[in-house]
């Protein structure tokens, strides 16, 4: 019995040091007591939303990547716009990059003299000319504080489809929630929203503690923020924790060394790692970058599948039958590190079985990809008909592209890294530019000379008016200018002081 009894104590030590190590990697508490609705494609999420944001009484907090002026955006502004007009405090993030071209002024105009208060995020500003590529990537919906959403999908006609033009919508996942978990979402929208120019009146939260059980499903909120890489290391340390199954969806697949490795390292453990990527993508240009990074993952075991149908927009993943993600985050670095994020992670074994049941329905869908004797990637795809492709698009996406053609253009110049068959074009092309660049700039000097100098100025200007601002705030708040001194050798260090006065 001894044995018995010490091996259970080692097993609970380390469910709770694993638990632990999930806190503090995603910095988000495990929250009990929630009902959690698995949501598949927009003909199951929207109806959801829409339903909830009806009966909303109180409160609509709205926050999502892309919001589309078009038949379904422009139903579910009706909607805000009429409950706004009814006494409820609608409160709607959009971002900038991901609405432009897509929604007009005009169209947000109307929403905020319904009483809707709208902010777009990270507009264009001459003082943070290189702040563009942290955007709000979110898709969160909450109301009264009684429901929520947390999803992949945006607002517009590419999730919804469109028959009468033959276009299918796109597969994409979401999930409702019901419990205490909702303090920490609307938190999550509070943080966005400080971000866009001032917080959220306490008053339009829900009190903290106030929300009953509604459950017995255990969840995380993961809020990712800019330079926080919060969703990184709690998919790394997933990929390590997972002992059985690791099955994975994702849109934009551009997996960094460290991740990739964890793939690796968990597939040549054993572990059934699956990744299912599109077979389609809106932006094709991302697709040859993706397939690059196939090769070390199906080396190792890492088992890879394109789906047939139209563009797969989903972020899932679920492990051991056990843990479940779903959310907004791609697992490329624009989503681990530039973006504001939001994701559940949910801690339940019949919600993780529903998630298994989904990915194996979406594989039967899909074809593999397999290695062929001469190591050369080889897939079998069923093309589709039309070679039309959405123009939706994320300035995420872009990074993640831009991300793997620094990666492949470092290991050709620095040989830190061996690179792959599949690679080749990429680097001729990349060469070829390089080329044409320097043949333009040895012809027309001031091809390069001039940019160089206007970026320059413009960031020279935009310091200078950071500077201000920040000397303005400093006074305005009465805080002196701070001054760090250094002990001697041996001894304890002082506090800082306020210039102008010595420590005694």
């Amino acid at each position: 019995m001894i044995p018995t009894a010490t091996a259970e104590r080692e097993r609970l030590l380390g469910s709770e040091m694993l638990s632990q190590a999930f806190t503090r990697a995603a910095g988000a508490s495990l929250i009990s007591g929630n009902s959690v609705r698995l949501l598949k494609d927009a003909t199951e999420n929207y109806p959801a939303w829409l339903a909830a944001m009806e009966a909303a009484e109180h409160s609509i907090f709205l926050e999502n990547y892309i919001f589309c002026e078009d038949e379904i955006g422009l139903r579910f502004a009706q909607c805000l716009a009429g409950k706004a007009r009814a006494g409820v405090r609608v409160r709607v993030i959009y971002d900038w990059v991901g609405c432009f071209g897509r929604a007009s002024a005009g169209f947000w105009r109307r929403l905020r003299e319904s009483g809707a208060l709208v902010r777009g995020f990270n507009r264009p500003r001459l003082i943070a000319p290189f702040s563009w590529p942290h955007r709000d990537h979110r898709k969160l919906l909450t109301v009264d504080g009684r429901v929520g959403f947390i999803t992949g999908l945006c607002i517009g006609r590419d999730w919804a489809g469109d028959p009468a033009r033959g276009k299918a919508p796109w597969r994409d996942t979401g999930v409702e929630i019901r419990g205490p978990a909702l303090e920490d979402m609307e938190r999550a929208f509070a943080q966005a929203w400080a971000a866009t120019g001032g917080d959220l009146p306490d008053e339009d939260l829900t009190l903290e503690g106030a929300l009953a059980p509604a459950g017995a499903v255990a969840l995380r909120v993961v809020a990712s923020a800019p330079g926080t890489a919060a969703m990184l290391r709690l998919d790394q340390l997933v990929a390590a924790a997972a002992r059985q199954t690791l099955w994975i969806t994702d849109a934009y697949f551009a997996g960094i060394p460290p991740y990739v490795q964890a793939l690796r390292a968990a597939a040549l453990d054993g572990v059934d790692v699956r990744l299912l990527v599109p077979g389609v993508s809106d932006i094709p240009v991302l697709r040859p970058l993706s397939e690059a990074g196939y090769r070390p993952l199906l080396e190792s075991g890492v088992r890879v599948f394109e789906w047939k149908g139209p563009m797969l927009h989903a972020k899932t993943a679920v492990a051991d039958g056990r843990w479940a993600r779903v959310g907004s985050s791609n697992l490329n670095l624009a989503s681990w590190i530039g973006n504001y994020e939001l994701d559940a992670l949910i801690e339940d074994e019949p919600f993780a079985e529903l998630m298994e049941d989904m990915y194996e329905s979406d594989l039967a869908c899909s074809t593999e990809i397999i290695l062929e004797r001469r190591r050369r990637l080889r897939s079998e795809r069923r093309r589709a008909a039309s070679t039309e492709r959405a123009h939706a698009g994320s300035a995420g996406r872009a990074a993640a592209g831009a991300l793997r053609i620094s990666r492949t253009v470092g290991a050709a110049l620095s040989e830190q890294r061996v690179l792959a068959p599949t690679e080749s074009r990429l680097v001729a092309l990349v060469g070829l530019a390089a080329l044409l660049i320097a043949a333009l700039v040895a012809r027309w000097p001031w091809v390069a000379g001039v940019p160089a100098v206007i970026l320059l100025l413009w960031a020279a200007l935009a310091l200078f008016a950071q500077a201000l601002h920040l000397h303005r705030e400093r006074r305005r708040l009465g805080l002196p200018a701070m001054r760090i001194t250094r002990s001697a050798a041996g001894g304890p260090a002082p506090a800082a002081a306020p210039e102008g006065e010595r420590p005694g």
